[in-house]
């Protein structure tokens, strides 16, 4: 993926990792469009932000990603890059199934189907590009679980060898798939991540994550240094100790 020249689509970047990382791409020499469900908070960010398009969307619902992208692909027929940043995170209690099951139904919808479906109402268009990016948003808890988020860990899982099943049956195609593998950042995700001095602030991990993208342009993952103790655990041999240590150091995991 290169750092400029691109048209890009972010969905679920009203807030957050999807937003920060708009603006920096933007900033970049990109066209970029974001989605949100709110349409005035759609609104306000494009009169902050001159340049940068917004289209509604709800992730977690199928007609509405098709609706969004007959928007955006009829307003810029040069989009080459999706960025598939649907993602919600819940604390579950799996003791009782009253307690779980509908954080874990609503988890798993956003996550896992938001993606799918976003790439499926793309991926003919961008197979039509000649080169074209698809980026996935796993995170280094797809590596190495959290006590306290079961569909979450789970869900990142699923995004991580859909990506790596993905970038072999679209090998014969233009198109690209990079995954990008946060650690815990500094926002809105659960309440009391924005403060959390366990998770990377927001602007260093988008710096950071700019920084991989332009200088590794043909990585297959984006990782900041900081998720790398979860993601190679098990490649380290000390995955037992990773899970020991992040559960005893995340204040979710207590």
């Amino acid at each position: 993926m290169d750092i400029s020249g691109n048209t890009i689509f972010i969905p679920g970047a009203t807030s957050g990792i999807g937003l920060a990382l708009a603006l920096e791409l933007r900033a970049r020499g990109n066209t970029v469009i974001i989605g949100g469900r709110r349409t005035e908070l759609l609104e306000s960010l494009a009169a902050a932000h001159p340049g940068l398009d917004t289209v509604t969307i709800d992730t977690a619902d199928a007609a509405s990603i098709r609706a969004a992208a007959g928007e955006v692909l009829a307003r810029h027929p040069d989009l080459n890059v999706l960025v598939a940043m649907a993602g919600i995170m819940r604390v579950e209690d799996w003791h009782q199934p009253e307690t779980f099951l509908a954080d874990a139904e609503a988890v798993v919808t956003t996550n896992v189907l938001g993606p799918i479906r976003l790439i499926a109402a793309f991926v003919e268009h961008l197979r039509s590009r000649p080169a074209a990016t698809i980026m996935t948003v796993s995170s280094g808890l797809a590596f190495a679980p959290l006590k306290a988020t079961p569909s979450y860990n789970a869900s990142k899982a699923a995004i991580h060898l859909l990506s790596e099943s993905l970038r072999l049956q679209l090998a014969d195609t233009g198109v690209r798939v990079v995954e990008l593998v946060p650690p815990a950042v500094r926002t809105g995700l659960l309440p009391g991540q924005e403060e959390s001095e366990f998770a990377m602030p927001l602007d260093d991990f988008v710096a950071e994550v700019v920084g991989l993208i332009e200088s590794q342009p043909d990585a297959r993952e984006i990782q900041v240094e900081r998720v790398k103790f979860l993601r190679y655990g098990e490649a380290r041999g000390d995955y037992d100790q990773v899970v020991a240590m992040l559960n005893q150091a995340d204040p979710h995991g207590r």
